[in-house]
């Protein structure tokens, strides 16, 4: 999310919306770790935008009554049409449309056409319909599940964020948000590691209430997409953290090639010249795992188990480069910054931390599984705090003869992460702000 975290429609195809509901059935309620707004918006607002809306009022406002009364009349008509075609798997003809009132302006000239009105036998006047009723159909028509055709045609569209949306860190076309609460996060496959660890967290009750709700996959252009929480949905000007968590960031996998690397030398000699010892200088090359663990050693993960990687606050642009705060000075400045002095989010912060720590402590699905490059992800406005830990994608299983406490210094081959280090490493930060802030007369009670 990582932010991520991690956003248009809600087109989602009714066999896959039921199929996540019977999976994320323990996620929506909440209790108590994680805030969500489980309100969908199906407006008509949300789904044809207000420049459309503008349009059809007005229309509705500059027609005589009769006039209006058969236009409206017309599109209930041809909405039925349509929803007819889309039940028979037909072709929608919208390629030349950019927008509601264009397509239906142009279904209404082709129904004029294929049908005729003999302008000597006068069509009684209908009963009158209200703009509100029109608004009203098609909201309905336009939150119902949508075909396939129309899930793609959508992803073709231009990629406009919802209002509100940020992304702090992560591939930015790895994220695909909506309007509705739901982002989409791609992923490899049908047995991607992140579909595999949200269908046993979802099991989990107590687990599945620290990680953003899952609601199933979806596949769009022939790309698999999960269907994850929007974590900032319904929060306003939000003030966001996104935390990587654990003492490596990296699979032993992706550094077990011993190769020397003239070109990973080169990067370590361009951040710190004297970072390779003289063996390295005489080779002019360093492994992978030379390299990964020294970029480690930039920031306070290998040192206290987690770091700071991207902040936003109130009214401000995201901060991306905080990869090398790493100093207890620098990260305490950092965590008294981003929460403002607030007592009342400090406290439920570190509350809500600790409830994470011991639900990780007692998940039968951590104690199985090597979680690399996960983040925590805090956001708070005036009125809610939310954490979520985030970002399954190089969560592996553990072999039947390996067990981690997520506490233990890593050496290859044992498989430790430090995850749960981190997290006390990070909650005694946030405890020594909270006391910081205790003892001066300038910290606000909100």
């Amino acid at each position: 999310m990582t932010m991520t975290s991690t956003v248009l429609q809600r087109p989602i195809q009714a066999k896959a919306e039921k199929k996540a509901s019977k999976g994320a059935s323990s996620t929506r309620s909440r209790p108590t770790m994680a805030w969500s707004n489980e309100k969908l918006r199906f407006s008509c607002i949300d789904n044809i935008g207000l420049k459309q809306l503008w349009k059809m009022i007005a229309l509705d406002t500059s027609a005589p009554s009769k006039q209006r009364s058969a236009m409206m009349l017309d599109v209930e008509q041809q909405q039925q049409q349509q929803q007819q075609s889309n039940n028979n798997n037909e072709r929608i003809p919208n390629e030349n449309c950019d927008n509601l009132a264009d397509y239906l302006s142009l279904q209404r000239a082709a129904q004029a056409q294929r049908n005729p009105i003999p302008s000597q036998a006068p069509t009684p006047a209908p009963a009158q319909m209200s703009l509100l009723k029109f608004l009203a159909i098609n909201a309905l028509e336009l939150s119902a599940p949508a075909t396939p055709h129309l899930l793609q045609h959508q992803q073709t569209q231009t990629q406009a964020k919802p209002k509100g949306w940020m992304q702090l860190s992560g591939h930015p076309e790895s994220i695909v948000p909506t309007s509705t609460g739901i982002v989409r996060k791609r992923i490899s496959g049908l047995e991607d590691s992140e579909v595999h660890a949200y269908r046993l967290i979802c099991q989990e009750p107590q687990t599945a209430q620290i990680v953003p709700a899952y609601f199933g996959i979806q596949e769009m252009q022939a790309q698999h997409y999960i269907e994850l929480q929007d974590l900032l949905s319904g929060f306003r000007d939000p003030c966001v953290m996104d935390i990587k968590m654990g003492s490596r960031t990296f699979l032993e996998s992706e550094v077990s090639n011993a190769t020397l690397r003239p070109d990973l030398y080169q990067k370590m000699i361009a951040v710190d010249a004297g970072a390779p010892t003289p063996a390295e200088h005489e080779a002019r090359a360093i492994t992978k795992l030379r390299y990964m663990t020294f970029r480690e050693s930039l920031s306070s993960s290998q040192s206290k188990g987690f770091r700071i990687e991207a902040l936003r606050l109130r009214g401000r642009p995201p901060v991306k480069d905080l990869k090398t705060c790493r100093t207890s000075e620098q990260i305490g400045q950092t965590i008294e910054q981003f929460l403002a002095a607030r007592r009342s989010v400090q406290k439920e912060l570190l509350k809500r931390l600790k409830h994470m720590r011991l639900v990780i402590e007692q998940s039968s699905f951590f104690a199985r599984h090597e979680i690399v490059g996960s983040s925590i992800f805090i956001v708070y406005d005036d009125d809610r705090v939310g954490v979520w830990l985030i970002d399954f994608a190089k969560c592996r299983e553990l072999p039947p003869q390996i067990r981690v406490d997520h506490r233990s210094p890593w050496t290859p081959g044992n498989r430790e992460e430090g995850l749960l280090r981190g997290m006390d490493e990070l909650i005694r930060s946030f405890e020594e702000v909270y006391a910081r802030c205790g003892s001066h007369r300038g910290c606000l009670k909100i």
